[in-house]
């Protein structure tokens, strides 16, 4: 059994709405946010043969789903879940 971190954010260059909005709002607030980025987490738990077919798992969990090749930046990390 495995588990896997993955972050998925958006590329540099493409507009971050949610990001904007929340660097608007703490600035109203009086923090000196000057920029603010929005990631999406995911765990997951799945069962692999080896770290190396886990690692093939995931990177196709990311290309098939998880995130937009176009727009989207992902990392992952795995370790063996217990």
């Amino acid at each position: 059994m495995y588990r896997a971190r993955i972050e998925v954010s958006l590329k540099s260059g493409h507009s971050d709405p949610e990001g904007e909005m929340t660097a608007q709002s703490l600035k109203e607030l009086k923090f000196s946010a000057k920029n603010v980025s929005v990631s999406k987490v995911y765990t997951v738990f799945f069962e692999a043969e080896s770290r190396e077919k886990a690692e093939e798992a995931v990177e196709e969990m990311c290309r098939r789903l998880l995130a937009n090749p176009t727009k989207d930046n992902y990392r992952f990390e795995i370790e063996e879940a217990k």
